[in-house]
């Protein structure tokens, strides 16, 4: 195994968006198995050294593509258009607003009457524009070009938003079930 092999050429998947979960998987705890420090313990320094490099490669390489942001991350570094923190190209307005609707949304599920209800009907409105917001970016990124990956860039970010809104979700709920 080469350390900076293409996590997709790794697990033995498409480069894609939309990879086979379970090959992931087996893949994964086949590698795992076969490269396990523990496996090379009666070796010499260098080998236990680079069991332990080809052991922590493996745990990004699967976290990065478990996960569906990640993978769009990784896609477009594979791609030469790295998602940057510091990226201050404005978003789409009509984006924003809706982000600004769903905090609003948020904001008011622990004060409505039915607080699980609005809760699980936020859910599926987040679940909705993630859904979206991720067919969007596989279609641009499979037009390749400038233009459409620099739209798929556009789409990780506001996925980014969107990652950011599941996990406060979670956190609510997670406050609402201490009660």
């Amino acid at each position: 195994m080469q350390i900076e092999q293409n996590y997709f050429t790794l697990f033995g998947l498409p480069e894609s968006f939309h990879i086979d979960k379970a090959q992931l998987s087996e893949r994964y705890r086949a590698l795992q198995r076969e490269l396990h420090p523990d496996r090379h313990a009666h070796a010499g320094d260098r080998e236990q050294r680079l069991a332990v490099q080809y052991t922590a490669h493996l745990n990004d390489a699967q976290a990065t593509l478990k996960s569906p942001l990640k993978r769009a991350l990784y896609l477009l570094q594979l791609r030469g258009h790295p998602v940057r923190d510091d990226d201050r190209r404005p978003m789409a307005p009509e984006f924003l607003m809706q982000q600004m609707l769903l905090r609003e949304e948020l904001e008011e599920v622990a004060a409505s009457a039915d607080p699980d209800s609005a809760l699980e009907q936020l859910q599926k409105h987040v679940a909705e524009v993630r859904k979206q917001l991720e067919a969007e970016f596989v279609h641009h990124l499979e037009a390749a070009d400038e233009a459409a990956l620099l739209a798929a860039v556009d789409r990780v970010r506001e996925l980014q938003f969107i990652d950011k809104m599941q996990r406060e979700i979670e956190q609510l709920e997670e406050r609402l079930a201490d009660y």
